[in-house]
């Protein structure tokens, strides 16, 4: 087996020879470069092209080299091409591949660029394509909560502060702050993208390459925004860049978290807010009565992994500036969190649509204690010092709740975004502004 960096002298060549040690450097990155290779094709077919542009590269061997790539392309997309123990990576894969099909012609592929800038730029454009995955995710989910919120938003439900009956609220309000929060994520998401929209090929090593590289249009054909300029400064970004990204998805995970536990609790039987379909929970091995969740609660502890990629990656940085070998684990780390956390926010949007609300389960919660800040208002309004109202009302909370107290106590809430006026149309002029194509 032959490696980009094999110089044919046996000494150098050891580490070939030494399973062990070929192992520990490269036994996990062909799992990432799957999920990397289609980029990196692409990429490859770009920095031809570019070639060709300046003249390193006849216009008849672009075209055969071009053509070449795109049937790689298809092979991998079928399933036909995959990675395996012949290759050390991905992009020792393309130019075998190449020379395989091409001969001398196909070894001219790796001309004017490294293994760093190619690995660079197959991260930048995966992370594009899956923060714009997960933007779409984010949006659907926010979307249904928006429709939700407007379909079924009149309905009361009890207002927890510390996981303690606090005041009445509506299901409005919760499905609104839920959406919310996802449109927060999403302007998280479009940050990401402004950061990693930055095109390295065309940087080698780190310091450039003896070649007038036509970087713009290299960057241009890839989708790239802006071209990074700076060679040793495309380097170091290596994993920082991915960790900036990786904060995105860790942000909607956070909000994941928050609505996986929401239905934990409101699908407990002593409250029963909610009800889950059934292809959410699983049966026990043991007690036949068992329904468990077991998809909420999965989805509740897909934070951890996300956050602990970040330190992993984070801890990997602490490096001078140039190229080490050390950032290669960030690629494996990065790639694996990113998958996870974008099946669990997939998961999320299903979930938003699909569970069931018990409005009667919910009204029946509501007790007359929860309505002694509507009480203590009241007095305030009548002239009576906050302050004073507020003892008044404690020394003496209220004991009777009528059957239409709480809807008359969330139509008092008038606050700009509470129960009577939660400005949906404003969340939503929101989100669809963030995810317009630019």
């Amino acid at each position: 087996m032959t490696r980009l960096w094999q110089k044919g002298d046996a000494n150098g060549d050891a580490t070939l020879a030494d399973e062990e040690l070929h192992a520990f450097m490269c036994g996990r990155d062909l799992v990432a470069d799957e999920t990397l290779l289609p980029f990196d094709l692409v990429a490859t077919t770009a920095h031809v092209r570019g070639l060709a542009r300046i003249g390193v590269l006849s216009e008849t061997d672009c075209r055969e080299l071009v053509t070449a790539l795109t049937r790689l392309i298809e092979e991998v997309r079928g399933g036909r091409f995959v990675l395996d123990a012949r290759f050390e990576d991905g992009h020792s894969a393309i130019e075998a591949w190449l020379s395989q099909e091409l001969g001398e012609l196909g070894r001219r592929v790796h001309l004017g660029r490294s293994r760093n800038d190619q690995v660079l730029v197959a991260l930048r454009l995966y992370a594009k394509d899956r923060l714009l995955a997960l933007r779409t995710i984010l949006a659907r989910a926010a979307t249904t909560f928006l429709r939700r919120a407007a379909h079924e938003g009149s309905a009361v439900m009890p207002g927890y502060t510390h996981l303690q009956r606090a005041v009445p609220s509506t299901v409005g309000l919760w499905f609104a702050g839920l959406a919310e929060g996802l449109v927060d994520d999403i302007e998280m998401v479009n940050g990401a993208l402004r950061v990693v929209d930055g095109c390295p090929l065309g940087t080698g090593a780190g310091y450039g390459v003896n070649l007038a590289l036509d970087r713009e249009g290299v960057a241009r054909e890839l989708g790239f925004s802006r071209v990074q300029w700076n060679p040793l400064a495309a380097q170091n970004s290596r994993g920082k860049l991915e960790l900036f990204a990786l904060g995105a998805f860790e942000g909607a995970l956070l909000d994941a978290r928050r609505f996986a536990w929401d239905l934990s609790l409101f699908s407990m039987q002593e409250i029963a807010f909610v009800r889950l379909p059934d292809r959410y929970t699983t049966g026990s091995s043991l007690m036949p009565n068992k329904r468990n969740p077991d998809v909420v609660e999965l989805l509740r502890a897909a934070y951890g992994a996300c956050a602990g990629a970040r330190v992993d990656m984070a801890t990997t940085l602490a490096l001078p500036s140039g190229y080490q070998r050390d950032v290669q684990r960030t690629k494996g780390v990065f790639v694996s969190a990113v998958e996870d956390a974008l099946g669990a926010m997939s998961v999320m949007a299903r979930l938003a649509a699909d569970f069931e609300i018990d409005a009667a389960a919910m009204r029946q919660a509501i007790d007359a204690p929860m309505f002694a800040t509507d009480r203590a208002i009241e007095l305030a309004r009548q002239g009576v010092p906050f302050r004073d109202a507020y003892r008044t009302v404690a020394a003496a909370p209220p004991t009777i709740a009528t059957s239409h107290m709480a809807e008359e106590s969330v139509r008092s809430r008038v606050s700009p975004g509470a129960c009577a006026e939660l400005r949906l149309d404003a969340i939503g002029a929101r989100l669809a502004a963030l995810t317009e194509p630019s």
